[in-house]
């Protein structure tokens, strides 16, 4: 089977797919800074999402989430591969042409401390897309604005105010608020909880799974919390040192784990009934550097149950169940 039909394609028409997608990032060195190498952030990955669908990215810092998430907006350029929006490939579009689907694809960073101008106020930083696409100016603006931040759970008056004067929760609300402010089809929210304190944590998940269910968002919930990414999903890809390991739907995943990889992650997550013990499946070592990436599996590296075989046989995502794929060889385990 191919890359293009393992990952497992929702069944409706998808909203946005992505086909043998890679990026490689140059390593420079020498006195001419000649390309000595390449670090293979995103190696040759297929998947789709269907319309109104949340789709939950898990993986260790380092496995290609974010680059994936990136490069699906065309923030970041692929290497090669293509992704389609509506059935249309927006890889080689140029930048005039692009700014169309800018409109319909946000994404919500990670950081908002980062992530917000401190120079500009609320009102310009949530009002910049509106007029860039000139989807309102003067009093429509400012109403717009000012029911931007009530959706997300802000008051009118906070458009005076300069980024500087909130917490992280509610910086994270005026990104939000800035990534809906142009009425999107599609958002990647790039582990948008991470950088925020456990108690904040709750009601930003609370938020964007309120705000999916209502605008009927299409999204890619990029994180490595698993249990965050199982309040929000329909579905989780797992990925591993650029690579999906593993797919299925969420209740499947949890319930029934077929790679190793996905099995030691489960495994480390916190089980909030302290009379339930789980056996934790330690991970020898670090992943493995994305420039010189192990032969064959990927992760053979770590997992307990490698054999002379997976150094040398590349896995392929193969069904495994419906809906549920895995890259492994081995089907006697798990």
């Amino acid at each position: 089977m191919n890359a293009d039909a393992g990952a497992q394609a929702p069944s409706a028409a998808p909203l946005v797919e992505v086909r043998r997608l890679a990026k490689y990032f140059p390593v420079r060195g020498g006195l001419l800074r000649r390309t000595v190498g390449h670090v293979k952030a995103v190696d040759d990955i297929s998947f789709a999402l269907a319309p109104g669908e949340v789709v939950g990215l898990v993986g260790e810092s380092g496995s290609g989430k974010t680059t994936v998430g990136r490069t699906m907006l065309r923030l970041t350029e692929p290497t090669r591969g293509e992704v389609r929006f509506g059935g249309a490939d927006i890889t080689n579009l140029a930048r005039p042409e692009l700014r169309d689907y800018r409109r319909r694809m946000q994404i919500i960073f990670q950081d908002p401390y980062a992530s917000l101008d401190p120079r500009m106020r609320v009102q310009d930083t949530i009002g910049e897309a509106l007029e860039i696409h000139g989807l309102a100016e003067g009093g429509a603006m400012h109403d717009r604005i000012a029911e931007l931040l009530r959706r997300v759970g802000l008051e009118p008056e906070h458009m005076r105010r300069y980024p500087h004067e909130f917490s992280g929760g509610q910086r994270q609300r005026i990104g939000i608020a800035r990534a809906l402010a142009v009425d999107p089809e599609f958002v990647v929210a790039d582990e948008p909880v991470s950088a925020l304190d456990v108690s904040i944590q709750a009601q930003v998940m609370n938020l964007l799974r309120d705000l999916q269910d209502d605008l009927d968002l299409t999204m890619l919930f990029i994180a490595h919390d698993l249990s965050v990414v199982e309040y929000v999903s329909n579905r989780v890809i797992v990925m591993y040192l650029g690579r999906i390991m593993e797919t299925a739907p969420a209740a499947e995943l949890y319930r029934n784990p077929r790679h190793p990889y996905t099995e030691a992650l489960l495994s480390a997550a916190p089980v909030p009934d302290p009379t339930v013990r789980r056996e934790r499946i330690i991970l020898e070592g670090d992943i493995p550097s994305p420039i010189n990436p192990p032969s064959g599996c990927v992760f053979r590296t770590r997992c307990r149950y490698a054999t002379a075989d997976c150094a040398s046989v590349v896995p392929e995502l193969r069904p495994v169940g419906p809906d549920h794929a895995k890259a492994c060889i081995r089907d006697d385990i798990l």
